[in-house]
């Protein structure tokens, strides 16, 4: 390639193709996307118009350069003597990947693992007829290894042909990282490169950048170096006969000290000029030499330099004693990634002009390399554009699509897919089995763990079953399981056993609790100190609530309520640190009590306490029924058992609608000494309790209000009273099955 910039279009194969030695410079903007071609070999946009390609630059030198005509002499030395053509293409290597179209979307669960069909829907590994994890070949391929986010899979297998951006939302720890990697080993065989910086004569400030194969860089490195050092011993040696003629000359005419003085002067000389000669070895920003896939780079987190490239501050910028500009320009991760794929999570926490210049790399497919610090001499440093053509993995949480660039978003989604990760999948046979492979590529990828054995594998399956939150659903937060295959592993490791038991993975759902399962443990076990907690006997006005903190730890929450003489206008009063959402439910309550109430309310204040809600407060619509339980028993004067927990969102017609995390909340009742839980009568196919608690808790699931009360309260002449009178007037709407109700945890509440 050649200092100068040609603006000759790409020279061609027969097939069409850019031959080898010549570097996209596009001087039109472009995505890195292979662009459909028109029959006369210009690109399309897809409407069938016709655009000019883009200008590349030549990779022949420039005969009227001296430097540019020793450095081409030289590499083609390196040509000749390696017996290497830079415009041949490379043999086929017997370990590439297979094809694209090899791969399709069906994965073999367990090849060679035996399955008993007619047990399948009732076993826990869907039928594998195996001893441990041990007996379950993992596969090579990490896209075969993804489990459960077969849309996503199959849209990275589609992206990877195409190369087409793409941006995955979900939740933490469903396998985005892990597909993106697996996008790298299916991209298309490319001709990878190594990228190098020259120091440029005519501007110190501007390095040139040139393109060459993959591994002919070091070999360019090396030859460069030992010229640079053959020129140095000639000066050398050249140096040390002139000093020694000074010398003998000096003490021939005795004239020592001015003999000593012009000495020291000639060393200065060539030690200061020699400095040029090491300046001509260029600097290999991006060595692909033993890279046999295309390139990963994981971005996540990175500031704009690591992320962009950068140049290395000197302290030294005068005096002879400066680095190169060249030797300090370092390659970012979107130079890393040519070729290859470029990951990003949380893309939402990169700076807003950070995002700019990458929506720039990716229309452009080159970015030039510039000191990102204004204060830094880096800063007035830029190179020629450094090819950056990759693409790109964009991913986050649900928040990540609020702060992200819109037109960033919209150059992905554009010229690429966009695709939401399940958070759950449904329980089949097919996804047991896959879930015990699982655990077997956990232990392989870990390679310290001992194997699983059937049981604790059985287990493990049921865990995730009690994750998902859902009947007949497992869970796809991975992440969050693999933590507990891997301290049930360092559990048995510790044993020095041969396998991981059940009684491992059982130690290790109580050793690997989440930080906000200990918090709601210390907590019922403080409240018990001070008697905050009441489980026991009949109070007016107090019903003990269940929430959730975090995504897996339950918590009973007991919530009060006291009828008050209105200084004016009637209001409710809710405290708490109650949230927007919380404080919506609390007035949605209001609604039914207004509707078979005697007293008016408006001549009443309600005042409503959530009970050492904590700093956190409280958010979400599941204490509805609590709310309207603890208001009732209040104003009717009648007493709550206290034995008695719920959990519900309540519709403004008295219907008990489904809220999320009742497995949780029903074992932190049973934890508090309840004896009956009341749930949402959609959420009963949602409960997977542990057995401990199976006998501990009686749950009671329950469609309306007034089947709330009639559970909750206590007092019968007056329980009976109120609920005839609510019977009455509310009529058919709490009586039959609500239409309003919907089935599961569809809506996705996010009760506390």
């Amino acid at each position: 390639m050649s200092n100068d910039t040609n603006v000759d279009g790409p020279s061609t194969d027969e097939d069409g193709d850019p031959e080898e030695g010549h570097q996209s410079t596009d001087t039109a903007p472009h995505d890195g996307d292979d662009e459909p071609k028109s029959p006369d070999g210009s690109a399309t946009d897809g409407t069938g118009d016709s655009q000019s390609d883009p200008v590349e630059r030549d990779s022949e030198t420039d005969p009227d350069d001296p430097l540019e005509d020793s450095l081409a002499k030289l590499e083609e030395g390196i040509d000749g003597a390696a017996g290497v053509d830079a415009h041949e293409e490379p043999a086929d290597d017997d370990d590439d990947i297979e094809t694209i179209e090899d791969l399709g979307s069906a994965v073999e669960v367990d090849p060679g693992v035996e399955i008993d069909e007619e047990i399948a829907e009732d076993d826990l590994l869907g039928g594998l007829k195996i001893d441990s994890t041990a007996d379950i070949e993992v596969p090579d391929r990490l896209v075969d290894q993804v489990i459960g986010q077969d849309e996503a899979r199959d849209i990275i297998i589609k992206a990877a042909k195409q190369r087409r951006h793409v941006m995955m939302i979900g939740s933490p720890g469903t396998g985005k990282s892990m597909l993106a990697k697996a996008m790298s080993q299916l991209l298309p065989q490319e001709d990878l490169q190594d990228v190098l910086v020259y120091h440029n004569p005519d501007d110190g400030n501007e390095p040139k950048v040139r393109t060459v194969p993959a591994g002919k860089g070091e070999q360019i490195i090396d030859a460069h170096k030992e010229e640079a050092r053959k020129r140095n011993q000639m000066r050398s040696i050249l140096m040390w006969i002139i000093i020694a003629i000074i010398v003998v000359y000096a003490l021939i005419a005795r004239q020592i000290l001015l003999g000593i003085l012009a000495a020291g002067i000639i060393w200065l000389i060539f030690r200061y000029t020699s400095r040029g000669m090491d300046a001509m070895v260029p600097n290999m920003i991006v060595n692909n030499g033993e890279q046999r896939t295309a390139p990963f780079e994981d971005a996540t987190g990175a500031h704009a330099g690591a992320l962009l490239g950068d140049v290395r501050h000197d302290p030294f910028q005068s005096g002879g004693m400066e680095t190169p500009s060249h030797d300090r320009v370092e390659p970012g991760s979107i130079h890393k990634s040519n070729k290859g794929v470029l990951f990003v999570d949380e893309i939402n926490t990169l700076d807003v002009r950070t995002q700019q210049k990458l929506m720039t790399a990716i229309q452009e497919g080159e970015f030039a390399i510039t000191g990102q610090s204004e204060r830094s001499s880096g800063a007035m440093v830029q190179t020629e554009p450094v090819p950056c053509d990759f693409v790109m993995i964009a991913a986050g949480n649900l928040d990540a699509m609020e702060n992200m660039h819109p037109a960033l978003r919209s150059r992905i989604k554009g010229y690429g897919y966009e695709v939401y990760m399940d958070d759950t999948i449904e329980d089949t046979p097919e996804m047991r089995r896959k879930y015990a492979r699982f655990i077997a590529q956990e232990v392989e990828r870990d390679g310290r763990l001992p194997h699983f054995t059937r049981d604790a594998v059985e287990e493990v399956i049921l865990e995730a079953m009690r994750r998902a939150g859902r009947k007949e659903h497992l869970t796809l937060l991975f992440r969050n399981l693999g933590g507990l295959v891997r301290v049930a592993g360092d559990i048995a490791r510790a044993e020095d056993t041969e396998f991981t038991t059940r009684e491992h993975v059982l130690q290790a759902k109580s050793r690997s609790r989440s930080i906000e399962q200990q918090l709601a443990d210390d907590y019922i076990e403080r409240r018990k100190d001070y008697e905050l907690q009441v489980n026991k006997g009949g109070v007016e006005g107090r019903v003990n609530g269940l929430a959730v903190m975090g995504e897996d730890s339950g918590i009973m929450l007991p919530v009060m309520a006291e009828i008050a003489p209105a200084q004016g206008q009637g209001q409710v009063i809710a405290t708490g640190q109650l949230k927007e959402m919380a404080e919506e439910s609390v007035q949605n309550v209001s609604a039914i009590i207004k509707k078979f109430s005697d007293v008016n309310l408006s001549e009443k204040d309600v005042h409503i306490q959530f009970v050492q809600a904590g700093q956190q407060g409280v958010d979400g619509d599941s204490a509805s029924i609590t709310v309207a339980t603890a208001v009732i028993s209040a104003l009717e004067d009648i007493p709550v058992d206290q034995s008695v927990a719920m959990t519900g969102s309540l519709s403004v017609r008295g219907d008990v609608l489904p809220v999320g995390g009742v497995t949780h909340k029903i074992e932190a009742a049973a934890k508090a000494g309840c004896d009956k839980v009341i749930i949402p009568k959609t959420n009963e196919q949602d409960v997977m309790i542990e057995d401990e608690y199976k006998e501990m808790i009686e749950i009671i699931p329950c469609d309306n209000i007034s089947e709330v009360l009639e559970v909750a309260l206590i007092g019968e002449p007056e329980k009976d009273s109120l609920l005839d009178r609510l019977k009455f007037i509310t009529g058919s709407a709490l009586e039959g099955q609500s239409t309003v109700t919907g089935t599961g945890t569809g809506s996705n509440p996010s009760p506390q």
